[in-house]
């Protein structure tokens, strides 16, 4: 015959099953502690836990208010409530009754372990979510204190990154990530956040917009359900896209002009000059930008930035405009003996489709976007 282990023992398990993530397990083995153990706040809390990590955040909600009941003062079980409550979306700056409630439960926790990082984080980060501005200082002052608490912690590191992003301190927000990352070098959310700052550098950084994609890459092969990750190298193809607009109205000027003296039918070398400058400009404009984009995108990120292409129609719409102008182009300079009514006739609709495909498309990626951290 077995001898029933100890109840402290059977929680202990079901915390280590928790922190192996085989969270299904962990609840069943702390549903069956409690079937015995109906008034064991831990235990409550460790179910809540489980149930908030499996999403089911109502349930999860209703065992840390259990927790509650059979132990007012127990920290764990304030903090997770407040970080469930804090779960509804965010209506503004003025927040909903949920987000009121959160960060009183975060307040209460704190005050119980005055000497844990864990509930300034929580409160924290309620604050810099809350979509009120006035709160970012209050915010920031408490992600220093979680991270002077606890210096070994991602979490709070991200946290100090988020406010101080918020507050424009990007010095600070990319310092902060970095240490995130040195931690814990698989958070896509710090990946993720670490590229938007290089990406806002892109102008006047060198290879700040190389290190954007491969954080991008990074954040969404870390997690393939994050769409943020995965919006913002859609917005990198639609840009790079777009950013060939350029090259492809300068070329088809180019050619355009180029050729115009010979179908005009003008004698003497002076059209075939014109033609052959307005070649080389065409060639000598789309090379620079192939070279260009070459250096700009290495090969590992060529991959998911064509297989992002292919499944985002902002991105087509943009290059299939550009590519039709470039094409154009091209027979425009290998047949100038095309009439300008020809030339005219596609050229014209093909020029203003460029410029209008950019703004259409632009729109239809920013419809895109999933909801900002």
């Amino acid at each position: 015959m077995t001898t029933p282990q100890p109840p402290s023992m059977s929680l202990d398990r079901a915390e280590a099953l928790y922190d192996l993530e085989r969270y299904e397990q962990a609840a069943a083995l702390t549903a069956r502690h409690l079937a015995q153990h109906p008034d064991d706040a831990r235990a409550f809390s460790l179910l809540a836990r489980c149930r908030s990590r499996l999403g089911d955040r109502a349930e999860a909600l209703r065992l840390a208010d259990e927790a509650l009941r059979a132990d007012p003062e127990l920290p764990s079980a304030w903090l997770l409530r407040a970080d469930l409550l804090a779960q509804e979306p965010a209506r503004g700056p003025a927040r909903g009754p949920a987000w009121a409630a959160a960060e009183d439960s975060a307040r209460r926790g704190i005050a119980l372990v005055p000497h844990h990082w864990a509930g300034y984080h929580v409160l924290g980060t309620i604050l810099a979510r809350s979509g009120d501005p006035a709160r970012r200082a209050e915010a920031y002052a408490l992600a220093l204190r979680a991270v002077e608490l606890g210096p070994e912690e991602d979490a709070t590191h991200f946290l100090l990154g988020l406010v101080a992003y918020q507050l424009k301190d990007y010095r600070t927000a990319e310092r902060a990530y970095e240490n995130a990352l040195r931690l814990n070098p698989e958070s896509s959310e710090a990946h993720n956040n670490l590229s938007l700052l290089h990406l806002r550098r892109r102008w006047y950084r060198r290879g700040a917009w190389t290190r954007a994609a491969e954080g991008f890459v990074d954040s969404a092969a870390l997690d393939l359900d994050d769409r943020e990750a995965r919006f913002n190298l859609e917005t990198m193809a639609w840009g790079t896209a777009a950013g060939a607009r350029w090259v492809a109205l300068a070329g088809f000027m180019a050619a355009t002009v180029g050729s115009a003296q010979l179908r005009s039918g003008g004698s003497g070398t002076g059209p075939v000059v014109a033609q052959l400058v307005g070649a080389a400009v065409f060639v000598a404009l789309w090379v620079g930008w192939a070279l260009w984009m070459a250096r700009r995108v290495p090969p590992r990120l060529r991959r998911p930035l064509l297989l992002i292409s292919r499944t985002c129609s902002p991105v087509l719409w943009m290059a299939g405009a550009v590519g039709l102008l470039g094409l154009l182009s091209l027979v425009t300079l290998a047949l100038p003996t095309l009439g300008a009514g020809v030339v005219g006739g596609f050229g014209a609709p093909l020029f203003w489709g460029v410029v209008i495909t950019y703004w259409v498309s632009r729109s239809a990626l920013r419809r895109r976007a999933p909801g900002r951290r």
